[in-house]
């Protein structure tokens, strides 16, 4: 199991979730917004993150993937925290 984690700079949001995921055991890669690469990958990944009212993207957004298949997509500490007691 790894993650992916989209962010933008000085995003408050985007800093706490990476904090709390230091404190976890699942490995992954982070993705900044504003370079090329981040903006390359998100597309993979466009028909399964939540969007606002606007339809512009929730962030931070954390996908949760293992063998190439999305097990969960949040976009906050409390949504992965609940996330990982339902799989206890």
């Amino acid at each position: 199991m790894k993650y992916l984690l989209f962010t933008y700079p000085n995003c408050p949001k985007c800093d706490g979730l990476k904090s709390f995921l230091g404190a976890t055991e699942l490995g992954g890669d982070e993705y900044n917004l504003t370079r090329k690469e981040g903006k390359l990958k998100i597309r993979d990944y466009l028909n399964v993150i939540k969007r606002d009212e606007k339809g512009g993207i929730i962030l931070p957004t954390l996908v949760i993937e293992e063998e190439n298949e999305v097990l969960t997509v949040v976009n906050d500490q409390e949504g992965l925290t609940d996330w990982l007691r339902s799989r206890d």
